[in-house]
């Protein structure tokens, strides 16, 4: 047998194991809860939406669409619709919903696409984040603190002005609106209960506060969807026939001549960098309040630096195959065309089309989902963005790319470990199971 790790063609050292140290670990009582909360609609605005709607187990723990249709929507994946009347969307959701997969991990520091959201001291509460000293004190980790934030945005689960009192909260202030959500679920006696039983320093329902909801959200998203069980895995923990011919061709071509690993490092495969890869634009952008046009410029949104311009975050590669679509605005439906694109970025941005798009009809939006495209010197900005040199491989070769990375998924992936629940605590309808 030929030992791979060892080979002298690999141009650089293969990542070690991932383990059960190198992730969070969380109460199983927390998790629990947090099952509920994530699948319950009582945290969005009009209690019509839940963290499961755009981040569901069926679709890969994202939604299978390139960009989201978030409050106001109805169904899953495919099959979701944009509201009728005075309840439809007033916008898609501007980046595709990532995968959740492996978000406990201790060495991950920064989250969102733009890396809005990272561990650091800037406001002196541990994080940098979009609440910025108002951001709430108590939260566990980076991922409690992420779980906190689509709560609050308008267009993902809190509503529009006027709609509810969660939505009008978080237009004068972000952290006005944590509260109130806070105060919802206290006011079911079921989560009352259940925060008792499951958090020390709770007493009462009264002591029920938005980080305690985020920590529970946290726990169970690290319980359900760490995945280190992939053959890959197996095939760094010595396991030399965990891969395929084609598996082991595709490693080979990943650590050397393809060079993937130089953004897709290290154990959790991410450098948990930025970096611009002309991906086709399409849908609203990312807007700043200063910065009206339709366009999304990345990491600069964040950074205010121009070296950081249509700059996206590396995303983590466990579990990859389940979570199409593909990109930060999910501009590819397969592997393969988001490997080609990487080989040849200028190339696959010439020969994308509109039809690639995995977009549901809302004919109220479609004269903005490709206006971008129209402006002429905003695409050539992005072009002149691109620093990755195109690399000539044979059609065979991506092939065994793609192979590879289908061997990094997990065996128990599409089993979790709580599943969806039938129903939950606030009485509310639980998104159903996607079927096809």
């Amino acid at each position: 047998m030929i030992i791979l790790c060892a080979s002298p063609a690999f141009a650089t050292d293969l990542p070690r194991p991932l383990g059960v140290d190198d992730f969070i670990q969380p109460d199983p009582a927390q998790a629990r809860l947090g099952q509920l909360l994530f699948y319950d609609p009582i945290l969005s605005g009009n209690r019509n939406i839940a963290c499961s709607s755009c981040h569901h187990p069926d679709l890969g723990t994202g939604d299978g669409l390139s960009l989201g249709i978030g409050e106001g929507g109805q169904g899953l994946g495919k099959n979701r619709t944009a509201g009728m009347g005075e309840d439809r969307i007033r916008k898609r959701i501007p980046r595709n919903a990532s995968g959740l997969w492996n978000l406990g991990a201790k060495a991950l520091d920064v989250m969102f696409h733009d890396g809005r959201l990272s561990v650091a001291d800037t406001y002196e509460n541990g994080f940098n984040s979009p609440a910025e000293e108002w951001l709430p004190e108590g939260l566990d980790n980076l991922l409690a603190a992420q779980a906190i934030f689509p709560l609050v945005a308008q267009f993902e689960m809190a509503g529009n002005p006027k709609e509810n009192e969660i939505a009008g909260a978080v237009h004068q202030r972000i952290d006005y609106a944590w509260p109130i959500i806070a105060d919802r679920v206290r006011h079911v006696p079921a989560y009352a209960a259940a925060f008792v039983r499951a958090v020390p320093h709770i007493e009462t329902s009264e002591d029920i506060t938005i980080a305690d909801i985020g920590n529970a959200l946290s726990a169970f998203m690290v319980w359900e969807w760490t995945s280190f069980d992939s053959p890959f895995d197996a095939y760094l923990a010595g396991d030399i026939t965990a891969l395929g011919p084609d598996q082991r061709a595709g490693l080979k071509l990943f650590y050397g001549k393809a060079d993937c690993v130089s953004c897709h490092a290290g154990s959790l495969m991410s450098d948990q960098g930025f970096h611009a890869l002309g991906l086709p634009p399409f849908g609203p952008g990312r807007t700043r309040r200063f910065d009206p046009m339709v366009r999304d410029v990345g990491r600069m949104g964040e950074s205010d630096d121009l070296a950081d311009a249509y700059a996206f975050r590396t995303p983590m590669l466990r579990n990859v195959a389940l979570t199409a679509p593909y990109g930060h605005n999910g501009a590819y439906p397969t592997l393969e065309g988001m490997v080609r694109h990487h080989l040849d970025p200028l190339a696959a941005l010439d020969a994308w089309t509109p039809e690639m798009a995995a977009l549901p009809e809302v004919p109220w939006l479609a004269g903005i989902d490709f206006m971008v495209r129209q402006d002429t010197r905003e695409m050539a900005r992005q072009r002149a963005a691109v620093t990755l040199a195109p690399i000539s491989l044979t059609d065979i070769e991506v092939d065994q790319i793609v192979a590879f990375l289908d061997s990094l998924t997990g065996a128990g992936a599409k089993m979790g470990r709580l599943g969806v629940p039938k129903t939950v605590p606030s009485g509310l309808p639980v998104d159903p199971r996607v079927t096809d």
